[in-house]
This record gives structure tokens, C-alpha cells and sequence, in this order.
């Protein structure tokens, strides 16, 4: 029997013209819509569509998701693997960039489709083999101590299959803390269940979980339920965003969004600058306009609200701090 969060996965949105019939737009958007895209076509929850603005075009939400003509432009310095994922695989869909931790993709799906996304060319088909693989490649390596859980989304997995790979990953010895890149508490809260808290909660490992929130409009009230949910049973909650040109690069907004996070008890941890994936160039903020966003964040919160600015550069050895 399916859960709430998955029928209402089940009935999300895929049509941009019912997204924009639902939304009291004109049909003469449509024309800078992608209509027929089969790769990374439009995935949106009818309860994320609830949070936009009726009659909007520019709602800061709705961009993240409107699939544009414009993402079929191809520009020089934009590629399908800005983060080097692929060379960094230790096996498939195992990634080892930064000492001590390994990155397991482990589906391809998520619950909605970010326009901005740095994976959506990524090769998901191995995710479709046996986890035995990921699992002895983790167990060889005793310089290993922290798995994160990522994809595509690790949270539209079920919580069975989820329960298991944390059991297993706690029965190696050299692992010791267990993450999470998570966007589901955001996109659906109804995901924080019972179970799905009882297997976070259920192992030796003390468990991070980073969500990911760009505009303090995702954030809603049961949307802070959940992560004070989360909270509650005892995860560090951390936050992520993305800064993106017609979304939430302007200081007031950044500043909403870490009030309302901590609110919610979630520490804002990093800021990232767009990773320069082919389709998403119209989303991209230059580093000389985000640095005095950063700066007169500073001015207006304390600095534990204040996320760190940062770029991913393929093959280097840790996240690049640009400002914090």
C-alpha cells in the first residue's frame, strides 16, 4: 500500500501546460516552455505548486521548475558534468572526491525536477545494480568514515530499502557518521514519517541530514513540522541553496531564508555559486554580485545564519570557500 508522500509523488505534475492552467497563467507562456522533453522533463508536487503565486510569472519557485527553450542553448563553459562526478567514481555511482567521505548516488529520482540541477545528465542506469558492489568497496577502505546517501533523491527510496543500507553501512567498523542530501522535507514534509525517523534514529551512527532550500517561500508550516521533526529525534539539520538569478540573489530574500531556517532549527551551511551544467546558464550569479549579498548578510544576522559561499571546482580536494 502506498504512503501519502508517495501518492502524492505518484500525481505530481508533468505537463507544463496544467502547471500553468493551475497557476491562472496565459497560454502564451507556453511557447517558451519545453513540451515534449523526455530527458529531465518538468516534475513538480501539486503541494509545491501550492506555495506559488497565482497570476505570476516570475514566482520564485515556479522558475526553479518551468523547463525554458533557453536550456537548449549551448554556451561555451557549460557542460554535462560540471562537478567531475564521473571521474571521480571509485565504482559506479560511488564517488570519492574529499578524504574520509564517499558519495553513493544511490537512485536517480527525485520528487521534482530543479532546473538548475548540476546531475540530470548523469548516468543513473547503474544505480539499478546490486548494492553489494558500493557496499564492498566502502568495507575495503578503512580511510572511509562518513557515507553520504545522495542521487537523485536517497528519500524517494523506501524506508525499507533505506533501513537496510544503514544497517549495513553501520556494520562496518571505520564508518562513524551517516549523511543525507535530501530535498523531500522541503518538497513533500509529509515524507518525515514514523518510519522513516525510526530507521535515522535506528543505528550506531549519529546521522547529518542536509536539506535543500533556495527562497523562504518553500518553507511553509508543514514544511517546518517536519524539520522540527527531524530536529526533535535527534538529526543535526542542515541547509543548502543554490544562488540563482531571478530566484534569490538579493540580500532580502537570502535574509528571510536563514530567519525562517532557523526557525525551524536548521542551520544555513552553504551558499553554492551555480555549477556551470549545460541548460542552466540563465540561472548563473557572478561571484562580484554575490559577495556583497554575503556582506550585507553579515551586516543583518548573526554569523551562525550566515551560510558559507561556495564553488565545487572538479578534482579539487575540498569545496572552494569564497566567502562566509
Amino acid at each position: 500500500m502506498l504512503t501519502n508522500w508517495q501518492m502524492e509523488l505518484q500525481k505530481a505534475i508533468h505537463n507544463p501546460a496544467q502547471l500553468l492552467k493551475l497557476l491562472k497563467l496565459p497560454n502564451n507562456l507556453l511557447a517558451q516552455t519545453i513540451t515534449n522533453q523526455q530527458h529531465f522533463g518538468l516534475r513538480v508536487p501539486k503541494s509545491y505548486v501550492a506555495r506559488m503565486r497565482k497570476g505570476d510569472p516570475d514566482d520564485p519557485l515556479l522558475r526553479q521548475v518551468l523547463p525554458l527553450t533557453k536550456e537548449h542553448q549551448p554556451l561555451p563553459g557549460f557542460s554535462l558534468d560540471p562537478v567531475g562526478d564521473i571521474n571521480a567514481e571509485k565504482v559506479p555511482c560511488l564517488l570519492h572526491k574529499y578524504q574520509g567521505r564517499v558519495l553513493w548516488i544511490t537512485t536517480g529520482a527525485c520528487a521534482i525536477h530543479c532546473r538548475y540541477c548540476f546531475r540530470q545528465h548523469y548516468h543513473y542506469s547503474a544505480t539499478r545494480n546490486s548494492n553489494q558492489t558500493i557496499l564492498d568497496a566502502i568495507r575495503s577502505d578503512s580511510s572511509i568514515t562518513e557515507v553520504i546517501l545522495s542521487g537523485g533523491d536517497p528519500l524517494v527510496l523506501t524506508d525499507n530499502r533505506l533501513s537496510e543500507l544503514a544497517h549495513n553501512l553501520a556494520g562496518i567498523s571505520h564508518i562513524q557518521r551517516l549523511r543525507l542530501h535530501t530535498r523531500l522535507p522541503i518538497i513533500l514534509p509529509e515524507r518525515v514519517n514514523d518510519e522513516l525517523l525510526a530507521w535515522l534514529t535506528g543505528t550506531r551512527l549519529p546521522t547529518i541530514m542536509v536539506v535543500h532550500a533556495n527562497h523562504p517561500n518553500e518553507i511553509d508550516t508543514h514544511v517546518n513540522k517536519a524539520l522540527l521533526k527531524l530536529v526533535e529525534a535527534g538529526m543535526t539539520v542542515l541547509n543548502q541553496s543554490v544562488l540563482l538569478q531571478g530566484i534569490n540573489d538579493d540580500s532580502a530574500t537570502l535574509i528571510a531564508l536563514s530567519e525562517k531556517l532557523f526557525n525551524s532549527r536548521v542551520l544555513p551551511y552553504y551558499l553554492h555559486l551555480l555549477d556551470r551544467v549545460q541548460g542552466a546558464a540563465h540561472f548563473e550569479v557572478s561571484l562580484e554580485t554575490a559577495t556583497p549579498l554575503l556582506e550585507q548578510m553579515r551586516i543583518a544576522l548573526p554569523g551562525y545564519l550566515v551560510p558559507k559561499l561556495v564553488r565545487e571546482v572538479a578534482g579539487m580536494p575540498y569545496k572552494q570557500v569564497l566567502a562566509c
